[in-house]
């Protein structure tokens, strides 16, 4: 998945302290990421639906999904885009700070990627996000994003 342009994420998350958070952990690492914000599943769902508009393949090369959303919740959000012909092969991870296994359980059943504990600790974002550089940017084959 590396390339020489920047990875498309879209970070579904309404905590301003936890995107500066994961904007700033994002600055660490060695890929450049292009983050897109959205503060609630609407808008999350907006963006996704603009960019279906656009017909230009441009949609994010990764989601990381809050669950605890304004307006429409993560699950509402997630079980969107599964159904979604155009948008169910995009890779979920949900990021959220909930250890319920309940939500663990409920997130697989609608075909969340991975699931995601946010960290209590600041510092523990940078370790995280370089867990997901690994993986997801650098190691995993993504499917092909359809035309």
């Amino acid at each position: 998945m590396t390339s020489s342009t920047a990875i498309e994420i879209l970070l579904v998350e309404d905590n301003p302290g936890d995107v500066r958070l994961i904007e700033e952990a994002f600055k660490e690492i060695d890929i450049e990421v292009a983050l897109q914000i959205a503060m609630d599943g609407v808008e999350a769902l907006e963006v996704l639906a603009q960019e279906e508009q656009t017909g230009t393949s441009a949609y994010p090369e990764l989601i990381l999904l809050d669950l605890n959303l304004p307006k429409k919740d993560g699950y509402d959000v997630l079980r969107h885009i599964r159904n979604d012909p155009d948008l169910s092969h995009l890779p979920i991870l949900v990021l959220t700070s909930s250890e319920d296994e309940g939500d663990i359980s409920k997130s697989y059943d609608l075909a969340a990627n991975a699931y995601l504990t946010k960290p209590t600790d600041p510092a523990e974002f940078i370790s995280l996000v370089q867990s997901i550089e690994r993986f997801w940017i650098q190691a995993v084959e993504l499917p092909p994003v359809p035309s």
